[in-house]
């Protein structure tokens, strides 16, 4: 799980990188439950969760600097 003050500290680069790691992990997850491999549905949810998360850590920087 992500937290928010760790995003908020990180630059847009960082977060656009783990944005696609998280992306990634989504979907090798998403794989996993349909080949019946993942046990564990929840994992995905959160994962779902940590992509907004960062989204709107990206976006809160977006219009920080609009705003300067």
């Amino acid at each position: 799980m992500v937290n928010a003050k760790d995003l908020q500290s990180q630059s847009v680069q960082e977060l656009h990188e783990s944005l696609s790691s998280k992306r990634e992990e989504l979907r090798l997850l998403r794989f996993s439950v349909s080949g019946n491999q993942l046990k564990d549905v929840r994992s995905i949810r959160e994962v779902r969760s940590d992509i907004a998360r960062i989204l709107g850590a990206i976006n809160t920087k977006k219009t920080d600097n609009v705003k300067k």
